[in-house]
């Protein structure tokens, strides 16, 4: 029987950092915020080869601070991280539980505008790390482009995932989806102001600037949405080429340049768009799927094929079997 691989053996390297698979789909007790996230994946990544070890860690407040010429940023990121309790799954003794530590321990900042900070590791999450074996892997550029904390959740989510082999799909209760999103407490508390100012936006900055196409999806007991399914797709060549793309502009804009991209550019390598009435047709048939994920399923399906005399039909005819053979 062959050893698990440990993710403290995994490497980070010079695009990339590695992230614990607990601390992505932990519950914050304590709301944190977009930056207090980034510093925190910096200030684990900056600790990684003695992370297990309870050692001083040390970084250059510079580091941290992004584009932004003040400290105060960090200062308060860092006093949040040291307050925030998190709710972690683990295993213990061979069954589960959920472990509640603190994400930072004690640290000293320096008083130089160039200084440093020392921080540690607390025991119980170096234990919680030590015995993982499941990471994410984080791209630097889109960790640092998404433009908010429930995107790069989201992020690290399907990064997590997204090289599960057999597996593209995850099912949660809403509530567990909201407590590893970390909505706050009595914010977004109906699933339509969840799905708008939450969801939405995130599967949108998520779909364009990473390696997968990813949705939401609700699910119904009653007439009330309980649970949600996460689902990701991997991109193809031209995918991936278009994210690249992305990168390399300014954040100025992008949400209106995602927004103009009704259909995304790596399908037109397969093939000139369908009519936007077809389209339509199968949103209001087919809700919850990925329309153009599934235009694109069709397309690799008829690659080599006689081209079908009526496109549209032939596109909303499979359509009607793939949802059959893939039900939500």
């Amino acid at each position: 029987m062959s050893k698990a691989y440990r993710t403290v053996e995994a490497r980070p390297n010079a695009q990339t950092l590695v992230k614990p698979g607990e601390l992505v789909d932990l519950v914050e007790v304590t709301p944190l915020t977009l930056a207090d996230r980034r510093i925190y994946n910096q200030l684990l990544e900056n600790a990684w080869d003695a992370i297990e070890k309870p050692v001083t860690h040390v970084i250059s407040k510079s580091d941290l601070r992004g584009s932004h010429n003040s400290n105060d940023r960090v200062g308060a990121s860092v006093e949040r991280l040291m307050a925030s309790i998190v709710k972690v799954s683990v295993m213990r003794d061979g069954e589960p539980a959920i472990e509640r530590v603190q994400l930072l321990g004690g640290n000293v900042e320096t008083a130089r505008r160039d200084g440093l900070l020392e921080y540690e590791i607390p025991h119980r999450l170096r234990r919680i790390i030590k015995d993982s074996t499941v990471f994410a892997r984080l791209q630097r550029e889109v960790m640092f482009a998404l433009s908010s904390k429930y995107a790069l959740t989201l992020y690290e989510m399907v990064q997590k995932r997204g090289n599960l082999r057999w597996r593209s799909a995850e099912k949660f209760s809403l509530e567990d989806m909201r407590g590893v999103l970390g909505v706050p407490k009595g914010k977004l508390t109906s699933w339509s102001n969840l799905k708008l100012r939450a969801i939405d936006p995130a599967v949108e900055e998520v779909s364009a600037l990473s390696d997968f196409i990813v949705e939401v999806a609700p699910i119904k007991t009653g007439r009330k949405v309980t649970h949600v399914e996460l689902r990701w797709w991997r991109k193809d060549a031209g995918g991936e080429a278009e994210v690249a793309r992305e990168l390399q502009f300014a954040s100025v804009g992008r949400k209106e340049r995602t927004r103009a991209k009704a259909r995304p550019e790596w399908l037109e390598a397969k093939g000139a768009a369908l009519r936007s009435e077809t389209y339509e047709t199968a949103k209001l048939r087919f809700p919850g799927y990925d329309i153009y994920h599934v235009e694109g399923q069709w397309r690799s399906w008829a690659a080599g094929k006689p081209p079908a005399r009526d496109a549209d039909r032939a596109y909303l005819a499979f359509f009607k079997t793939f949802a059959e053979n893939n039900p939500i």
